[in-house]
């Protein structure tokens, strides 16, 4: 039997994500993103599909990156404005039992102790539907943000972020001992505080004694993801990842990512089971082949070419608005783009895309189009190559979910391919169908019982 796909519908609080130009259509309700009745309606219907999440991305600064400017990113809303992943996230809470809820929180913009904190706090009130999508920030006026001059150098961002997720390992698995609650009426006694520890984390950028102000949440630790695709990024996910988030441009891409990075998982003692690989598409859906393409150019008429450069000229690290537009796009060796324009070149032969077309090639990219059952085989075929799920992102809010959510998924749920209740339990349980705290091959599980031994509290005098 064909082994189900993840489902997470891919948002981001703002009013433009990954398609751009779109928000100006009557049939999407983008510009209404500071109404929470727009995402409870999402979410619900989400969760009335039986989508495994809903995920939210974010970011955390705007750089002059396109035609040496930001004009374009605030003209056209590309991902800004926008609000915060994680205050959205605590909304949805109350408006949903089952969904997997994901926040996006950079390495920057908390304190791991009180970030730690907040997320013990959602995955209590949710029972224990927390995710946390782990970003080290790649934005120098993310890092101007945050009292630093630019941002620091790649792989030093992986190791800052080496040492931010050992303090929160640290205060989610071993400051709390089980059975330290005793919720003991009778004899007065809350907890047990032989039971409960000091960390005392000393490292290069954090000094945090502890012990953890919350108690044990039903997770203790989040469901945690990761998107990085170079070398360090890859290895960090395979050490510390249950879910990793890729966008290949072919099945075929897609096999010799998740292989690369299944070596790295291997190195890490893990397994290739505790890490899903979750895909990055767009669908566009119509009862015949004709009608889906049909929708397809029309939505194509909407778009913005700019905007989507301006969203690669970050992204790549590279000002595309200072490149002679009829420049080809071959000669400009940008590894991040070349999986797309063999697409490219594939689909349209003897066709020599150029730096204008970029806009136009990326639109294109990860879309899907066809009828449920077209959709459905593309997806198996995606399937076979290796993926675990798919990141849903949408032309138009929340239409494209819901066309999805009626039309896809009772196709993929006949083929197997889309679950069609949840699971039992928290949300690491219903993906991984295993306990709700991580299995003991994650680096998080090294720190259960590991401060036992700490010294007992002691009495600090202030300051003369």
């Amino acid at each position: 039997m064909a082994k189900r796909l993840i489902l997470n519908g891919f948002v981001m609080n703002a009013v433009s994500h990954i398609h751009h130009g779109l928000w100006r259509r009557n049939d999407t309700f983008q510009t209404e993103f500071n109404d929470l009745a727009t995402w409870t309606t999402l979410a619900k219907a989400l969760e009335k599909a039986k989508f495994d999440a809903l995920f939210s991305a974010d970011i955390i600064g705007v750089d002059p990156a396109y035609k040496a400017s930001w004009d374009t990113y605030v003209e056209e809303a590309v991902q800004i404005p926008i609000n915060d992943s994680g205050a959205l996230i605590t909304a949805l809470i109350g408006s949903t039992e089952q969904l997997g809820l994901t926040l996006t929180s950079s390495i920057l913009q908390e304190h791991p102790f009180n970030f730690a904190r907040k997320i013990s706090t959602l995955d209590h009130l949710s029972k224990g539907r927390i995710g946390w999508n782990l970003v080290t920030s790649v934005s120098h006026n993310a890092a101007q943000n945050f009292g630093f001059d630019r941002i620091v150098a790649h792989d030093e961002r992986y190791r800052w972020a080496d040492e931010y997720i050992d303090v929160v390992y640290k205060l989610w698995e071993g400051s709390w001992d089980d059975g330290a609650v005793l919720a003991d009426k009778a004899g007065n006694r809350y907890a047990d505080p032989d039971k409960i520890h000091r960390i005392d984390h000393r490292g290069e950028r954090y000094r945090v004694l502890g012990p953890h102000l919350s108690q044990p949440s039903p997770q203790r630790v989040p469901v945690l993801f990761q998107a990085g695709s170079s070398t360090a990024g890859r290895a960090f996910a395979a050490r510390n990842a249950e879910g990793t988030y890729i966008v290949a441009q072919s099945p075929e891409g897609a096999r010799r990512q998740i292989e690369e990075t299944t070596r790295y998982l291997l190195q890490a003692g893990r397994r290739r089971e505790d890490l899903k690989f979750i895909q990055g598409m767009s669908f566009i859906i119509g009862g015949t082949e004709d009608e889906a393409h049909r929708k397809a150019r029309d939505i194509a008429e909407d778009i913005s070419e700019d905007g989507y450069l301006a969203h690669l000229s970050r992204d790549l690290g590279i000002d595309l608005g200072l490149l002679e537009p009829d420049r080809p796009v071959h000669e400009l060796e940008i590894q991040g783009v070349q999986g797309v324009i063999r697409a490219f070149e594939d689909a349209n032969p003897g066709v020599t895309p150029r730096v204008k077309d970029l806009g136009r090639i990326y639109a294109n990219a990860g879309n899907i189009v066809g009828t449920p059952e077209s959709i459905s085989d593309t997806l198996e075929t995606w399937q076979q190559a290796g993926i675990d799920g798919i990141n849903v992102s949408y032309h138009r809010l929340p239409a494209s979910f819901i066309e999805f959510a009626e039309h896809v998924v009772p196709e993929l749920q006949k083929r197997g391919l889309a679950q069609r209740d949840y699971a039992a339990g928290t949300y690491r349980e219903k993906l991984f169908g295993e306990g709700a705290k991580v299995n003991s091959r994650h680096p998080a599980a090294r720190y259960r019982g590991a401060f036992k031994n700490q010294p007992a509290p002691r009495i600090v005098e202030p300051a003369q």
